[in-house]
């Protein structure tokens, strides 16, 4: 009876297929990782496939690419990036007296506030011994990952596996796309075509279109601010780039942080100038090139549906639901607009005009009495 029904069939795999993401969540992370390499990659291959490479040696191609940039990322960036974190944390206090003895004598005059209600030297010790605490980015892994030798296999065989994993995606992605449209039932095909080529244009324009957009402004803002001389111009501008998925937020902070940072370092107002030219200069250069030739016209994820579909994923199921939050939301997005097209165009939305009444046809006796 089930089966007969086409909408209980669905309903029943849909329930399953939830079931299964609950139950198997634990071990799913490395293929959700490599299936995401293997969606970001998967163009670059289709492009040297066109330049008459085999699919083989495109696939190579782009995976040994991917995995030298992840490497040097590792190597390279995480390390300089948790040297300026420490470097930066051993400089809040400073600022924050600096802050104090700025703004403290302001406040006190128009506004009646003694800075000492603040209680920074309160506020600098939590935060000196909450470092002390934490310690730092790549300490705090190698002590989680110790604790137990399970733990340590379980992360050594992710590790292991992503790779492997990514290269068999990115080697038989269209042949399984091609697969599975196979196997959908001809009646629903189109539609579910459809819904996916328009998912697929929403995900791929915030991940390969927003991210590359956002990496970008990264690069502009730490180089610039590097070149002005502020000494955490890589740990501002990586954070500035990374929240401008946000429109105009990735401006504001880095500008606030920026400005007060090259103020604390140089005590020249001057310096500003160049602060706020390096970020007007990145802005200029996202709306004339980087935006337009990334992204395009697609119309990617609202930043508000980004926020939400990430700390709700982390909320359910932890790591395994942040990467999986994105295509789900896309997704979504997309069946919303089906609905909402679907809605607008039924009769529970439309309003029925009354029939008028058929048209009263006169005989010719009558038309000659009215003329």
């Amino acid at each position: 009876m089930i089966l007969e029904s086409g909408r209980w069939f669905w309903l029943t795999v849909g329930v399953i297929s939830v079931a299964l993401l609950v139950l198997l969540s634990p071990i799913l992370t490395p293929f959700l990782v490599g299936a995401f390499l293997a969606y970001l990659g998967d163009p670059l291959v289709d492009r040297l496939e066109g330049w008459k490479l085999s699919r083989t040696l495109s696939v190579t191609t782009v995976f040994v690419a991917i995995f030298l940039l992840v490497l040097l990322f590792f190597l390279f960036l995480v390390p300089v990036l948790e040297t300026q974190v420490k470097l930066f944390i051993s400089t809040v206090p400073r600022y924050l007296d600096w802050g104090v003895n700025m703004l403290g004598p302001y406040l006190n005059e128009n506004f009646g506030v003694d800075p000492s209600v603040l209680e920074m030297d309160r506020l600098k010790g939590v935060i000196a011994s909450h470092w002390k605490e934490t310690g730092g980015f790549i300490r705090n892994a190698i002590q989680t990952i110790s604790k137990s030798g399970f733990v340590v296999l379980g992360w050594v065989a992710n590790l292991a596996l992503i790779p492997i994993i990514t290269f068999y995606l990115l080697r038989d992605w269209d042949r399984m796309v091609a697969y599975i449209d196979d196997l959908l039932p001809r009646s629903i095909e189109p539609l579910v075509a459809k819904l996916a080529r328009e998912s697929d244009d929403v995900l791929g324009a915030f991940l390969r279109g927003q991210l590359l957009v956002m990496m970008a402004l990264a690069c502009i803002y730490a180089l610039g601010l590097w070149l002005v001389g502020l000494e955490f111009a890589l740990l501002i501008g990586l954070i500035a780039g990374l929240v401008s998925f946000v429109p105009y937020l990735g401006l504001i902070v880095g500008v606030g942080v920026a400005g007060v940072a090259i103020l604390f370092q140089t005590q020249d107002v001057f310096n500003l100038f160049w602060v706020f030219a390096v970020f007007g200069v990145a802005q200029v250069i996202e709306g004339t090139v980087l935006t337009p030739l990334l992204v395009g016209e697609r119309i990617g994820l609202h930043p508000v549906t980004v926020i939400f579909a990430v700390l709700a994923g982390g909320q359910l199921f932890g790591f395994f639901g942040v990467l999986l939050a994105l295509p789900v939301a896309a997704v979504l997005a997309v069946i919303m607009r089906h609905v909402h097209e679907t809605y607008k165009q039924s009769q529970i939305y439309g309003i029925e005009t009354p029939e008028m009444p058929p048209a009263i046809e006169l005989d010719d006796s009558e038309e000659k009495s009215r003329g």
